[in-house]
């Protein structure tokens, strides 16, 4: 195809994923539920995993309005066998991988020991990077699109008590970087999302606890978040999804080992 290819084709050609597979990862609540609405909305089949098989069950049922198919996979990231296994199980082909699972857990800097920091670093980080493997081993020669989920406090540690998240999350920036440099020229497009100030359950719940249990530190520091915000608010899951559908489809054929910030504008102040 031609560099003016894409410019020939319509718009709804260019976002369309009708045809296409895709793996999400911690798709049963937050992002992951966002961006299997909005891929299904464009005509994507869904493989989706989460250790929640009752939250996928509960998304599979919601995306029942859109004509694609949709497999769940109760996988547990924290276990390389459990990923072996779900890539042996997997049938057929497919075309976008994207990591979004992880986990967000708060603790003093001090007191992580061996077993919390390295839960962090294998759901966080190396599960991606074992997801990423298999997937440009089953794609070799073919090529695909890979979307990789990091955070803005990879970039600007902001909250205290999430050294080892910032570790973590570091990681699959460089991770991404690496594979969009060695694969690109073999087809592969691999971008990260840096989302920041997402107001998904877990976030409502964490705010619902520290402000039950009185954590002065904790509020004090949401209240700094929120005054360094230009855009003066929290985002929703769907934001981020559909930046997520932007870097998966046509639209975006020459985005490639970029970090995309979906944060309200808080790594511009």
């Amino acid at each position: 195809m031609s560099d003016l290819s894409n410019a020939l084709r319509p718009l709804n050609e260019l976002i369309s994923l009708k045809g296409k597979v895709v793996v999400i990862t911690g798709a049963a609540s937050g992002i992951g539920k966002g961006m299997a609405f909005r891929f299904a909305e464009a005509g994507a089949d869904l493989h989706l995993l989460d250790i929640n098989m009752e939250g996928l069950e509960k998304v599979r049922s919601e995306l029942s309005d859109f004509n694609v198919k949709v497999a769940l996979y109760g996988v547990d990231l924290s276990k390389k066998k459990d990923i072996d296994s779900f890539w042996e199980e997997l049938q057929g082909d497919l075309d976008i991988l994207i990591n979004n699972a992880g986990i967000y857990t708060f603790k003093d800097f001090l007191e992580v020991d061996e077993e919390f920091l390295e839960r962090a670093m294998i759901i966080n980080t190396y599960s991606v990077l074992w997801m990423c493997q298999h997937f440009i081993k089953r794609r070799k020669g073919k090529g695909g699109v890979i979307i990789n989920v990091s955070s803005i406090e990879a970039i600007l540690p902001f909250a205290k008590g999430l050294v080892h998240y910032d570790v973590s999350k570091a990681g699959v920036i460089a991770l991404s970087r690496a594979l969009a440099r060695e694969y690109g020229k073999e087809g592969f497009r691999v971008n990260v999302l840096v989302p920041g100030g997402i107001e998904t359950e877990s976030v409502k719940k964490l705010k619902t606890e520290t402000i039950f249990k009185l954590k002065m530190d904790v509020i004090q520091s949401g209240k700094q978040f929120y005054s360094r915000l230009p855009i003066g608010r929290m985002g929703k899951p769907d934001e981020v999804a559909l930046v997520a559908l932007f870097l998966a489809s046509d639209l975006s054929t020459y985005v490639h080992g970029a970090l995309i910030p979906v944060d309200g504008g808080f790594l511009s102040t």
